[in-house]
């Protein structure tokens, strides 16, 4: 089972929560245990597992990155201009793996996934896959 996601960001770094797309993709094909590949297929965007209650956390943790990669550095050579997105998009990863167990997503009391933005706005896609 399969699924591509289409959705569009709108702002250069963002955090969007996936979390009850994935959801409701499990549910929709009766799902019971298992496991769910939430894949990014984007060199400058990702998949992350994060708190999903405190929404300071996902501006404090775009800020931080912007710190540790700033958008411009002297030394970057990519003809693109957006290595620091490259930078982002590593750190974070481009999937996610989370057990199925009892047709639900075995995700701790505040984490949710995140699709994130590095380099929009942009139309994308993830995918979302169930072993």
């Amino acid at each position: 089972m399969l699924k591509k996601v289409a959705l569009k960001t709108a702002q250069h770094d963002q955090m969007i929560d996936v979390t009850d797309d994935v959801q409701r993709f499990i549910f929709e094909n009766n799902v019971r245990e298992g496991a769910v590949v939430v894949y990014c297929p984007h060199t400058t965007a990702g998949i992350t597992i994060n708190e999903n209650a405190d929404p300071d956390v996902k501006r404090d943790m775009i800020r931080r990155f912007d710190e540790v990669y700033p958008w411009n550095h002297d030394l970057d050579r990519h003809m693109e201009g957006n290595t620091a997105a490259h930078m982002k998009a590593s750190t974070v990863g481009a999937s996610q793996h989370i057990i199925i167990e009892d047709g639900r997503l075995l995700l701790g009391t505040w984490q949710g996934i995140y699709f994130c933005e590095f380099d929009g706005p942009r139309n994308r896609t993830y995918y979302i896959k169930i072993l």
